[in-house]
């Protein structure tokens, strides 16, 4: 079907609040549903959560690569999780200059920036790379104020209430 717009924009999702990875996919799901083809790279994740499951049942227009162990986030990344966030990054930007997708999704990328895996400069250079035609979504905790002031759109979710603050552990099928 192609774009049916004459300009993407960048949307950023950071916050402490829950829900940037779900308002993404909700995006995702949307956008296929309008015959968009959609890529979903996720930063730092490499686990089989949720989300990568019910995904694979859109697989014929929303494609995701995970480009993390997810195993570093008390530890701090070693240099297989920088290997595996470079070689993510060298993907993606094929995949946002290689014309096959309307909607790119940056899943915890704003985190991988924040964790050191690469440069604030090299996400910065992805969405300069971005051709009109793509609507790009960056997710993520601590986006960097450089982000932010790049990107057409930011929605910071705040925590108001949570139930992590009583104890409870996140749960299969809602947070993870």
């Amino acid at each position: 079907m192609g774009a049916i717009w004459e300009r993407g924009y960048v949307h950023v999702y950071t916050g402490n609040g829950k829900g940037k990875t779900t308002a993404a996919i909700g995006l995702a799901v949307r956008a296929a549903g309008a015959g968009l083809r959609v890529f979903i790279g996720q930063f730092v994740k490499g686990k089989p959560y949720s989300e990568v499951a019910a995904l694979q049942r859109f697989s014929d227009c929303i494609t995701l690569r995970q480009f993390g162990r997810g195993c570093f986030i008390r530890s701090g990344p070693g240099s297989e999780d920088i290997r595996n966030a470079a070689v993510g990054l060298e993907e993606v930007r094929n995949v946002i200059t290689g014309g096959q997708y309307e909607l790119v999704i940056l899943d915890e990328v704003n985190v991988a920036v924040q964790l050191g895996l690469f440069p604030v400069e090299r996400l910065l250079e992805l969405i300069d790379a971005k051709p009109d035609r793509v609507e790009l979504v960056l997710t993520g905790r601590e986006a960097n104020p450089a982000v932010v002031q790049r990107a057409d759109v930011v929605t910071d979710m705040g925590e108001v209430k949570h139930y992590y603050r009583q104890g409870i552990l996140a749960r299969e099928g809602i947070e993870c």
